[in-house]
């Protein structure tokens, strides 16, 4: 039973790093080399979350250290973002994160002129999308 319960432990210490890390890198790679672009949703978003989820992490990691399954919780819900059958990093995105930014920001006008308005989503934000005139004054 004792080497049983070693193995379990070294794999339960090796699955944060290659679910949060090692997985999403690789998949972030193959999601840039590829001509879809809902697998570049699903990395971008991710790594905005786990960046985000980190920065909490490091903020409140005095109270964090006294949660004794910290560690666990945070590994199924990466594992929930991370894992292509749920597409959980996409769906917080989209549901979340995207609306407060569009509250925050607005949506560019382009979205609003364009032909395929209410077809399709316009990815652009107006904070993020350049300018012609702006461009052409410097």
């Amino acid at each position: 039973m004792g080497h049983l319960w070693t193995l379990i432990t070294h794999l339960h210490t090796v699955a944060g790093p290659v679910t949060m890390l090692l997985y999403p890198l690789y998949a972030s790679i193959v999601a840039i080399e590829s001509t879809s672009s809902l697998d570049d949703e699903q990395w971008l978003a991710y790594w905005i979350l786990y960046s985000f989820l980190t920065l909490v992490e490091k903020l409140f990691q005095p109270i964090l250290d006294w949660i004794p399954i910290w560690y666990d919780v945070k590994l199924i819900v990466v594992a929930w973002l991370v894992l292509p059958q749920f597409r959980g990093a996409t769906f917080i995105y989209e549901t979340y994160v995207r609306e407060k930014i569009i509250k925050r920001f607005g949506e560019s006008q382009q979205h609003y002129n364009s032909p395929d308005h209410g077809k399709a989503k316009k990815k652009s934000i107006h904070f993020m999308t350049p300018n012609k005139e702006e461009d052409e004054a410097y």
